[in-house]
């Protein structure tokens, strides 16, 4: 009879290695909350912009107090998010972390992303009350920051790639440039519909989004700018906003949160104009979970897990594409609406750009 236990069939090497990782993550964990206060009370901000600075100096700084703040900094440099110099007791951002931390337009711009995902995690109930039944949990039913988190992510992306994702997509950029139509769905408070008119001063754009609250902001975000006159914002859904002859439809990091991805590209092949374009813009993703496993596989995965695929579950059809569905499925939905020809325009390193025509 053998009397052999689990621990016995252990092999210590990657017992070490995992238990390493979960130490990772639970600092992580720990970590988001703490980046996002730092962000929120201008730590980041005032460590780039004075220099460095001691504990004491930063707190007076930013009118918080040192005791926090001492723990706060040590924390940080323990994750590589602020150096430390010993010889004077001071901390200070590298270029780099400034341009991660502090660089508001910077295309990697992460405090976004930390607001984003401790925000999301807060429907940690209702999720495990899903899991169990099946029932989604739509977009519009999370915490506020998850909104504000997700534009201040993207958004300097969208302004650092924007045009040339526009102008890899095959006589679109020629279009617009001498006017036309460009509907943004799923534009939530208008970043890159506002972008787009300010491109190309002789187009009209209209900003659609099913959360009403969103376009609230996004109409307010449009009277600050001068494209102003040019700019709507509709709340409607992907599968019914209104408008044909549309030259450029676009949708950002969305279109795998629908709940009838099918139907939505029947309704876009039908506003589009005989020769407009598509453009859809997708978390990066290779077609084979194995491919995927990687960090920001992982982050994809997970957001996936909190946000996109049960906002997909809670509408009609409940098709759960999911963030990570990769060129292949998506290309299979595509043309299943209708579309007869699809490719990829586009690429970074966290984004795929595909263009469908009729």
């Amino acid at each position: 009879m053998s009397t052999e236990t689990q621990a016995d069939q252990l092999d210590e090497q990657k017992l070490s290695d995992l238990v390493e990782t979960s130490l990772i993550d639970l600092g992580a964990t720990v970590h988001a909350a703490l980046a996002v206060i730092g962000d929120e009370l201008g730590l980041y901000a005032a460590l780039n912009g004075a220099g460095p600075l001691s504990s004491a100096e930063l707190a007076e700084e930013t009118d918080t107090v040192e005791r926090y703040v001492r723990e706060w900094l040590r924390a940080q440099t323990a994750g590589g998010y602020v150096t430390y110099d010993p010889e004077t007791d001071q901390y200070s951002l590298s270029p780099e972390q400034a341009y991660v931390l502090a660089n508001r337009e910077s295309p990697v711009f992460m405090p976004g992303a930390f607001q984003l995902v401790t925000s999301a995690s807060k429907i940690g109930p209702e999720l495990r009350e899903a899991f169990r039944t099946g029932e989604g949990i739509g977009w519009h039913e999370h915490d506020e920051n998850v909104f504000h988190g997700t534009e201040r992510f993207f958004g300097p992306s969208y302004g650092a790639f924007l045009i040339d994702w526009i102008e890899a997509l095959d006589g679109v950029d020629e279009t617009l440039k001498a006017g036309g139509k460009i509907v943004d769905v799923g534009c939530g408070h208008g970043a890159p519909t506002i972008r787009m008119a300010e491109a190309y001063p002789d187009v009209t754009v209209v900003g659609i989004d099913y959360h009403e609250e969103s376009i609230d902001v996004a109409r307010e975000r449009a009277k600050t700018t001068d494209v102003a006159d040019r700019v709507t914002f509709e709340v409607a859904t992907a599968r019914e906003y209104s408008g044909t002859d549309y030259d450029l439809v676009t949708m950002f990091n969305c279109f795998h949160d629908m709940g009838d991805p099918v139907g939505v590209a029947a309704h876009v092949r039908e506003t589009l104009t005989d020769d407009g374009a598509w453009m859809i813009v997708e978390p990066y993703a290779e077609d084979r979970v194995e491919d995927n496993l990687t960090p920001f596989g992982r982050l994809a995965y997970s957001i996936s897990t909190v946000a996109c695929t049960p906002n997909s579950l809670s509408q009609d059809v409940g098709y759960g594409l999911g963030a990570q569905a990769g060129e292949v499925q998506t290309r299979e939905v595509v043309t299943e609406g209708g579309f007869t020809r699809f490719r990829r325009a586009a690429e970074t390193p966290t984004s795929l750009v595909f263009e469908a025509k009729p």
